[in-house]
């Protein structure tokens, strides 16, 4: 058989895959803006099983898509991460994505306080007000000292995000930061347990913007 070599196509073909194999019952755990988030993310993990992991607080994609369609910036915690997401389409949007995590100062904090540069890099958007006010999103992906440490930081009422998509991965802390991010208050997009990832927290940023996108062309 002839492999598919147009991306649009094996992209199509990848999500009717996906539709046909799972099931109704399980589907139904989701509202219409949250499938295709999930639906993303199966096909960026590559395991049908994947919805059994995410979760989603109440309006949390109309948060992230009013947050795109209103220019506010994407935060990633990782370049990993950073690197994941569809720039062509936050471009469409006018929506800058960027992180902080190898900024000499976030490296110099993090020495300072003896904690992750990627708990810094929390620190230095939060602590510099003209930064966080122009973001929106915060994309965690990858360290769950990260997620802990916005939670404290939005916990004295310092700042606080539209959305958090927050998907650490890992054996230590990942399933505890997001336990606690759903225990927060914020709107959020997460995976339990220690699964996750930047590829998946990339994932759901690109949907949200593709959502956004189909909102912006109505």
């Amino acid at each position: 058989m002839t492999p598919l070599m147009d991306p649009g196509a094996i992209e199509k073909e990848s999500f009717r895959i996906i539709d046909s194999q799972v099931g109704a019952r399980d589907k139904a755990r989701f509202n219409g803006l949250e499938w295709p988030v999930v639906r993303r993310t199966i096909h960026t993990t590559g395991d049908l099983e994947f919805h059994n992991l995410m979760h989603f607080s109440p309006g949390a994609v109309e948060c992230g898509v009013k947050s795109l369609l209103e220019g506010k910036a994407v935060l990633a915690d990782t370049q990993m991460l950073l690197a994941g997401i569809t720039t062509g389409r936050l471009r469409a949007l006018g929506v800058d994505a960027f992180s902080l995590i190898s900024m000499d100062e976030v490296r110099e904090l993090a020495q300072k306080m003896h904690i992750t540069r990627s708990a810094a890099s929390m620190d230095l958007l939060i602590d510099d007000i003209g930064v966080a006010r122009d973001v929106g999103i915060v994309a965690i992906g990858n360290a769950p000292t990260a997620l802990f440490r916005l939670l404290e930081r939005v916990k004295e009422g310092m700042w606080r995000p539209r959305l958090v998509v927050g998907t650490p991965v890992g054996f230590v802390g990942a399933k505890e930061s997001k336990e606690a991010l759903m225990a927060s208050g914020l709107p959020y997009i997460t995976c339990v347990g220690t699964r996750g990832g930047s590829t998946v927290a990339a994932s759901i940023v690109n949907q949200l913007a593709v959502q956004a996108l189909m909102e912006k062309g109505k």
